[in-house]
């Protein structure tokens, strides 16, 4: 068997945490989760959307842990699947994410783009109705 999970780093780890519940429904393990707060820093936070896990951590230079805000670009982008993109898609802009393209039917399916506010890149896709 093989898990594969994102583990994102970010320029502040506090607020991500709080837009990710906003955004998208992201919840905290507490029982993975290792809360290292390392000079006002988080380490390390296990969340979840719906079933699917990711890590979160702030910035740590001396591990090679640079947010997108640093680099000035992020590097890769994730892609999540909803009931309803539209409805993520506005919940996410209200929480504070910057529109990138805008739900539009692609084929069987809605997608659109956005940036969260940390620099990440979010496809957000759902199944035409």
């Amino acid at each position: 068997m093989t898990n594969l999970v994102p583990y994102l780093t970010v320029h502040d780890a506090t607020a991500a945490i709080a837009f990710y519940a906003a955004a998208f429904g992201a919840q905290e393990n507490t029982q993975e989760s290792e809360r290292d707060e390392t000079d006002g820093k988080i380490g390390f936070v296990a969340l979840t959307i719906g079933n699917d896990p990711f890590y979160l951590s702030d910035e740590f230079h001396d591990y090679g842990a640079y947010a997108p805000a640093t680099l000035g670009h992020s590097t890769s982008a994730l892609v999540l699947g909803v009931e309803d993109a539209d409805a993520v898609y506005a919940a996410a802009l209200a929480a504070g994410a910057t529109a990138d393209r805008e739900p539009s039917d692609q084929g069987d399916e809605k997608r659109g783009w956005l940036v969260d506010p940390f620099g990440h890149r979010w496809a957000i896709h759902s199944p035409q109705r």
